[in-house]
């Protein structure tokens, strides 16, 4: 029985293929609510939630093309710091949030920094990673 345009609860630990843990709602002992196959999450967790049973736990493997997406060269711009006021006061390392021409918001990491320009690496974090997940689904609502 599919889950497809239902709302859903679940729990999950989400650990990367070295073992890392970079996510739990367990941890925050606040499940996840969402739609099932809205395109509320990535493709894969979606897909492994839609078949499951209330009270059934299921262990899966997301390819990196089915999480976040394969990590892109063409999205690391390179910048005149002058271009930029107030760059001049970022690191390497630094999280910020740009804007489009249009004003939309996106988050950028400072991946490089010299004198004269900043390159922002405009990726998902998790963008290239297979992800693992363990997925509890708690509830169903019909």
């Amino acid at each position: 029985m599919s889950n497809a345009g239902k709302k859903v609860k679940v729990h999950y630990v989400g650990t990367l293929d070295d073992g890392t843990k970079f996510d739990s709602s367990r941890d925050r002992n606040e499940p996840l609510a969402f739609t099932c196959m809205a395109g509320q999450m990535i493709k894969g967790f979606d897909a492994a939630v839609d078949q499951m049973a209330v009270g059934e736990t299921r262990n899966v493997h997301i390819p990196a093309a089915e999480a976040y997406g394969e990590r892109r060269e063409d999205l690391v711009q390179t910048l005149p710091i002058a271009m930029m006021p107030g760059a001049e006061k970022l690191s390497v390392g630094d999280r910020v949030t740009l804007a489009t021409p249009s004003g939309q918001p996106f988050p950028a990491l400072v991946a490089a920094k010299d004198d004269t320009n900043i390159t922002f690496d405009l990726n998902h974090e998790m963008a290239g990673k297979d992800l693992n997940f363990e997925i509890e689904l708690l509830e169903v609502e019909e």
